[in-house]
């Protein structure tokens, strides 16, 4: 059956970064990552302000500019082009990290390749010859940022889980991640596991649990 003649289950990469915008408190500084987080900055929920840093020295980071809008010195840690809202700053790279550093960020939100259990996260390398020789500011932001959310497709292009029992993955930090947000569901970390907070349209609790690495607990009522 083709594609188009069967119902599509979950959310597109737009509609989990939606997701994770209605979950950000009013007010808040935020750090989006590199690739889907990246979408988050095209959503602030009506009535709230949000705020987003980029770690190469911007507060107040706007969604992307329509092609050909753009200023090509304006961009984000991904070295794509943004735009900036009123009120916006500029700084140093340094001045960025100790920002992130001193703990005044209230939330980042990353990708991931793996999400254990436990909360620990591998979201840089996979260890493979070849791969990405450094971790990158994603270190300073799991250890510095108050909370931490993954988005993140629930699985990998070759059907592998992405939440797991424990990583095998290089690590980026140790019981970091509060919550993820996948094509599939909202996943609570808790001291017991993965909790369901939320299905994506077409998916039940069978459905992600049998592309989830790790048990999986029901909807909390």
């Amino acid at each position: 059956m083709s594609e188009s003649m069967t119902q599509r289950v979950g959310w597109t990469r737009e509609q989990m970064a939606q997701r994770v915008a209605q979950d950000i408190e009013n007010g808040s500084y935020v750090n989006l990552g590199i690739g889907i987080p990246e979408l988050v900055a095209k959503f602030v929920p009506e009535g709230r302000t949000l705020i987003y840093h980029t770690e190469n020295g911007l507060l107040g980071m706007g969604p992307s500019p329509e092609e050909g809008e753009g200023d090509p010195e304006l961009i984000n840690a991904g070295k794509k082009q943004v735009s900036a809202i009123p009120g916006a700053a500029y700084f140093h790279h340094a001045d960025s990290f100790s920002m992130i550093r001193g703990g005044h960020l209230d939330l980042c939100v990353l990708g991931a390749l793996q999400v254990a259990q436990n909360g620990d996260l591998a979201n840089w390398s996979t260890g493979e010859e070849g791969a990405i020789p450094a971790v990158g500011g994603a270190m300073d932001l799991v250890a510095g940022v108050k909370k931490i959310y993954v988005i993140t497709q629930h699985t990998t292009k070759t059907g592998e889980p992405k939440l797991v029992e424990s990583c095998t993955y290089p690590l980026t930090g140790l019981g970091v991640v509060t919550r993820v947000y996948t094509d599939l569901a909202v996943i609570d970390v808790t001291p017991d596991g993965f909790r369901l907070v939320e299905l994506t349209p077409g998916a039940d609790f069978a459905y992600v649990q049998e592309r989830t690495g790790a048990q999986l607990l029901p909807l909390s009522h």
